[in-house]
């Protein structure tokens, strides 16, 4: 199944950076209909950069590439004379309450779904010249209150081991002389999806309120952040390996909400405790209450320049 669609009223990104304006001509997403997908595509397009998304139907458009990741299936034909191949693609986190199958279903789709792609990529006559794969924080575990870079090992649990599987199946294009990137994306703040998604209805309401004790730290970054870095990422030839797409000060849930509060102008008197939260949520209540002090380290080794690098305003920039 596609992922859902973000709403139309979801922010368009800023524009890139000077550095990441040139970019690839001809890109191929997986995930283009995703939260983060849809919105890489659109500051693509407007850029005049040809766009084909990959769909797991039947092909209703010209842009449009057939594939089944569950089946290890792509029209390869279809990745012929890209420039970049973008894989978004995955099941959402918090879509459902974690079981063992679904717990499957979120490895699957995305180590399949990268195994397949690399596949294919690698088969090509002329590959791309960038393989940009999604990956996430989750990949460090619970850190605390210690702060992590890029150098940090992978923790432990299921998301960590996911994302290791994850990236590992990009391993063909790596060896193959592929220039490849892996996005470990934090928090996403918007309103079209993922957790900030769910969020804004219930602080709208002034029903929000902090996670269990709210010390844990969130590691988020703008909507228009996360694509402005993932276009820097695909334009400049001297980046590979991962790098994490985090806001340069991450903040505890207490701060998360607070910051909603002011934003909003609603009160936050609704905390959900962590017993609570481990009744409704089961296991991913693990996840929602770990901390994850996340710091783009290499990003801005880069030169990255973030638009909205505190929480305030990138609350402000998903509500404009």
């Amino acid at each position: 199944m596609d992922e859902p669609a973000a709403p139309a009223e979801s922010p368009e990104p800023a524009a890139p950076s000077a550095e990441a304006s040139g970019g690839p001509g001809r890109v191929a997403v997986a995930g283009a209909s995703g939260l983060i997908g849809s919105a890489l595509v659109r500051s693509l397009a407007a850029d005049g950069h040809e766009v084909v998304r990959l769909v797991r139907r039947a092909p209703r458009a010209a842009d449009e590439v057939r594939w089944d990741p569950a089946k290890e299936y792509v029209d390869a034909d279809g990745l012929a004379g890209c420039d970049a191949v973008v894989n978004l693609a995955g099941a959402g986190i918090g879509d459902r309450r974690w079981n063992d199958a679904y717990k499957r279903e979120l490895r699957d789709s995305r180590v399949l779904g990268t195994r397949t792609l690399a596949t294919a990529v690698t088969a090509l006559d002329a590959p791309p010249r960038v393989f940009l794969n999604g990956s996430a924080i989750g990949f460090y575990g619970d850190t605390g209150s210690r702060a992590v870079d890029e150098s940090a090992p992978a923790g432990d649990g299921f998301l960590p081991s996911m994302c290791v599987e994850w990236e590992q199946a990009a391993a063909p294009v790596q060896e193959a002389g592929v220039r490849t990137v892996f996005a470990r994306s934090g928090l996403v703040v918007a309103r079209g999806g993922g957790a900030w998604g769910r969020m804004f209805p219930l602080f709208k309401a002034g029903l929000g309120g902090r996670l269990g004790d709210g010390r844990q730290y969130w590691s988020f970054i703008a909507l228009r952040d996360e694509v402005a870095a993932l276009r820097l990422l695909l334009a400049r030839d001297d980046l590979a390996g991962p790098f994490n797409l985090t806001a340069p000060e991450p903040v505890t849930n207490r701060e998360v909400t607070a910051a909603m509060g002011r934003v909003l102008r609603r009160p936050t008197l609704f905390p959900a405790p962590a017993p609570a939260l481990r009744l409704v949520l089961g296991e991913m209540a693990g996840d929602v209450l770990g901390s994850q002090r996340v710091l783009p380290a290499r990003l801005t080794e880069a030169g990255f320049v973030f638009a909205h690098p505190r929480i305030d305003d990138a609350v402000r920039a998903a509500l404009s």
